[in-house]
């Protein structure tokens, strides 16, 4: 634990330091008041933007011919093409899943809304479809295991926008597809965790489960606790987002279901969202001073989902003491102005590149294609609270970089034993 702080400590120092040092150096401009609503009205243009190419083309049954199928340099396009589609609708159904499970209204936003759930429910029902030209594969390749277990999520956070609302003949289709995910297996880390939710989706949804890859996910992924809020992914440590992209949010969702199946005791449910509520302190100090964050580790290319954490905690009403809903804001959309608007993160029909900020397509992982990259709708989380919570409508407030590079009190940092 001593080298994550460590690390940590560095990346912060580094960022924030250089960041504030950088800004004295040039002449001060008058800033620009933005109000909650214009940030909520940012955020949801943004995710739009983002999220609509896929789930279109989906409901159009036109994703396969449309998306293009980006690699890094060196790679062919051969395997991708079996499974990139499926991480594009899986990836993005869990980020948009809370903002579409909103009820209507007659906004701009709440157009967009609508819009975007009703083709995506057409999308979904054309994905499990073996006649339609998007029919997606959950059959072949371990990669499917990943991206089901999104699409499992995005369930679980909207059953009664994303679920209930399928035909009989869709959901018992669906069900068969995350059946067959039992003939293959993947990495002993995180891996483990996909399967699980992929099981305990089937138990929400009165399917039979299969008890061994639920337990083993359950047993694995507690014992790879390292303390202070950090899973190691796997037996062995590494430093990168993965608690972010992954564990924290998804161990969470997961002991949801068997809590209230009676599968798991409430206080194993309790402590994992406790350990992710520390785990998105870590998230919020790494904000800097103009909204730049550590590029750490693999799959940086998933851009935003760094703070998947940080957003479920703000959308859970858990935020940590000390840490406001307006600040949590204000960090997240100066990571989305500094990441979005300064570069071009897009191809000319609108599709995400490879790139951390820009098109950078030499930092991408050997398993990184462009449906990879819509992990990144995970850091929107919190556009599913409402528009009149405070998260939107308190007035802007500095995060935890910006006061302690200005002279301002701030909250100190404490090891935690959970």
């Amino acid at each position: 634990m001593k080298k994550i702080k460590y690390l940590f400590l560095i990346a912060v120092i580094s960022f924030a330091g250089n960041t504030t040092i950088n800004a004295q150096q040039k002449k001060k401009k008058p800033s620009v008041v933005v109000n909650g609503a214009q940030d909520r009205e940012y955020w949801a243009n943004l995710l739009y933007k983002i999220s609509s190419p896929v789930i279109l083309n989906l409901a159009n049954g036109t994703l396969k011919q449309n998306m293009p199928v980006a690699v890094p340099p060196g790679q062919k396009t051969d395997f991708f093409k079996k499974v990139t589609y499926l991480e594009a609708v899986g990836r993005t159904m869990a980020g948009v899943a809370p903002w579409l499970a909103l009820p209507d209204d007659e906004t701009k936003e709440g157009e967009m809304r609508k819009k975007l759930r009703t083709a995506l429910l057409k999308g979904i029902t054309n994905a499990v479809d073996p006649a339609n030209p998007d029919y997606l594969n959950f059959r072949t390749e371990s990669q499917p295991i990943v991206d089901a277990a999104y699409m499992a999520q995005a369930f679980l956070r909207a059953p009664k926008a994303l679920w209930e609302p399928l035909d009989a003949v869709t959901k018992a289709r669906i069900a068969e597809e995350f059946k067959t995910l039992r003939t293959r297996t993947g990495a002993y880390n995180n891996w483990l965790l996909f399967a699980g939710i992929n099981e305990a989706f089937l138990m929400s949804i009165g399917q039979q489960a299969d008890p061994a890859r639920i337990e083993i996910a359950k047993r694995k992924i507690q014992e790879w606790y390292q303390g202070d809020g950090w899973y190691s992914d796997g037996p062995s440590l590494s430093i990168d987002y993965y608690n972010s992209y992954v564990i924290h949010p998804m161990l969470v969702d997961f002991f949801k279901v068997l809590a209230d199946k009676k599968r798991l005791n409430v206080e194993s449910y309790d402590t994992a969202v406790k350990r992710m509520v520390r785990y998105s302190e870590f998230s919020e100090r790494i904000i800097g001073t103009d909204g730049t964050y550590p590029p750490l580790g693999r799959s940086v290319t998933y851009r935003t989902a760094a703070f998947q954490a940080l957003g479920q905690v703000a959308l859970m009403d858990k935020l940590p003491a000390g840490i406001s809903p307006a600040q949590v804001r204000c960090g997240l959309t100066a990571v989305m102005h500094r990441m979005f608007d300064q570069y071009n993160n897009f191809d000319k029909d609108g599709w995400l590149v490879l790139g951390f900020c820009g098109a950078q397509p030499g930092i991408a992982d050997g398993y990184t294609s462009t449906g990879s990259l819509y992990m990144a709708t995970l850091g929107f989380l919190p556009l599913g609270l409402p528009a009149d919570h405070k998260f939107w409508t308190d007035p802007a407030a500095d995060w935890t970089s910006k006061k302690a590079w200005s002279g301002q009190p701030f909250k100190k940092d404490y090891h935690v034993d959970y």
